[in-house]
């Protein structure tokens, strides 16, 4: 269930807070990703991010070829559903630094702002997803949840079709969506001609069978 939903106000916590709360989510972490308590009160950890997206993304790589100059090659591609990535974040990034640093870390030339965070959690035996605002920070999220993904899991996804900004897409994007779009329309087209094909050649080998002399 998406529900939308206003930033939820960030508590301020004192450094003996956090130190409480770092120390028992770590003493709940079964997965070895706790979290470290730095002198200057910031604190860093870990999040886990599933990555829900509908539509290609664009992954930039360098190629070198004969000695030339490495050249930057563009490729777009539709990720598996349900990848899971993780990212190591600072008490003190925001939604808009994490989307950009997930990005860049599995070298997406995607412009960031088409993309939203999410958050899901169980609440009264169902399942709630909300929009993160940009300037929220989900490792304190993370702390004050704990560590269990059944109360908190974070989602990147696209923005709604009504709010993609469709001029940050560069020319070369919109140009592969099309091509992977003809793509995806000739294979469904291939698949009726082949399922009509297999209804009219049994419909012809069945009147064969009725019309066949006595």
């Amino acid at each position: 269930k998406d529900v939308q939903k206003e930033r939820e106000p960030h508590v301020y916590l004192s450094k003996e807070e956090v130190k409480e709360k770092i120390q028992s989510y770590n003493s709940s972490v079964t997965d070895k990703l706790k979290m470290t308590l730095n002198a200057n009160g910031i604190y860093t950890g870990f999040i886990k991010v599933q990555m829900e997206l509908c539509r290609p993304i664009t992954v930039q790589s360098s190629q070198s070829q004969g000695g030339r100059a490495p050249s930057n090659k563009e490729t777009a591609f539709y990720l598996p559903d349900g990848c899971v990535n993780t990212l190591h974040i600072s008490s003190t990034n925001t939604v808009r630094e994490v989307i950009e640093a997930l990005l860049k870390k599995f070298f997406v030339a995607d412009n960031p702002a088409k993309f939203a965070l999410y958050k899901r959690c169980h609440k009264e035996d169902q399942v709630y997803t909300c929009k993160l605002s940009d300037r929220e920070h989900p490792l304190y999220l993370r702390l004050v949840a704990g560590p269990k993904t059944e109360m908190l899991s974070f989602v990147l996804r696209e923005h709604e079709t009504g709010e993609v900004m469709w001029e940050a897409f560069s020319i070369p994007e919109l140009q592969n969506f099309l091509r992977i779009l003809d793509k995806e329309e000739n294979d469904q087209l291939q698949i009726l001609k082949n399922r009509y094909a297999a209804y009219r050649g049994k419909l012809e080998e069945a009147l064969r069978g009725v019309l066949k002399p006595g």
